[in-house]
């Protein structure tokens, strides 16, 4: 294992020319969606292509992954080459915008872990403020996508920051997408949430709402992080400071924002 790439059961994400590594919004979200039924699926801002490929071991869905970004396009290329489903994830090197806009295409699931950081000061490197901050890629102009491209009994689903997700629950709504789901997710039992897991449809409902916990006071992962993630981690450990650790693209201290 090594800062290139990263190892999970049954596929490795090398991460070498994309800007964000593996980390674990994507993990979340890749292991917490249950997509059984969907038979088309479109991943937003694919990155390393790791929501993707975590997505094909768990389904037998036709798998679409989009992501303007050139070096993330052939990361994730190469990642679906080695991958024991490379037949059925196919890579699209173009903005989501002009996707949505010209494909015949339409799916059952559509997922994504977007860029944000509109609200922050952006890091450096081009690559990296692209793939972080949506000035590239905005909520609204993801929510017009989605709604060109899914089907009308499909669902949407996305991982954000608390506040980012409450912003784009309420624009999502306005424009006819509508919250029907969302797991709030703590690093720790005393913390405030970090992330939110949303999903979408057109269905208006009341909205179930779930919690998440990655770790317990003392540090060590939770027994339902360990049981979400398991079938994707090699050796995970309830402590994070045992050997294992190597393995995990975060800390237990924080969410880190990786594709």
């Amino acid at each position: 294992m090594n800062e290139e790439s990263f190892r999970f059961k049954q596929f490795t994400v090398h991460q070498d020319k994309c800007a964000m590594k593996v980390g674990t919004d994507a993990v979340l979200l890749g292991s917490w969606l249950n997509p059984a039924r969907a038979n088309r699926i479109l991943d937003i801002g694919t990155g390393s292509g790791i929501i993707a490929l975590m997505l094909a071991q768990k389904t037998q869905a036709e798998i679409d992954a989009i992501d303007i970004d050139e070096c993330a396009y052939l990361q994730a290329k190469e990642n679906f080459r080695i991958s024991p489903w490379f037949e059925r994830l196919h890579i699209i090197h173009q903005s989501f915008q002009e996707y949505s806009e010209k494909s015949p295409e339409r799916y059952d699931l559509i997922v994504s872990n977007p860029p944000y950081f509109h609200h922050a000061s952006k890091p450096n490197g081009e690559s990296r403020l692209n793939a972080r901050h949506n000035d590239l890629l905005s909520f609204k102009e993801i929510v017009e996508g989605v709604k060109r491209l899914l089907v009308p009994s499909g669902i949407f689903c996305l991982i954000l920051p608390s506040r980012e997700g409450i912003e784009f629950m309420e624009l999502a709504q306005k424009r006819g997408l509508f919250c029907n789901r969302i797991v709030k997710i703590k690093t720790k039992p005393d913390r405030p949430e970090k992330r939110v897991i949303m999903v979408f449809s057109y269905d208006l409902s009341v909205i179930r709402e779930e919690s998440l916990i990655t770790n317990d006071m003392n540090g060590n992962y939770t027994d339902e992080y360990i049981e979400l993630t398991r079938e994707y981690y090699i050796g995970l450990k309830q402590n994070p400071d045992q050997d294992s650790s190597k393995q995990m693209p975060f800390s237990s201290s924080s969410l880190s924002t990786g594709k």
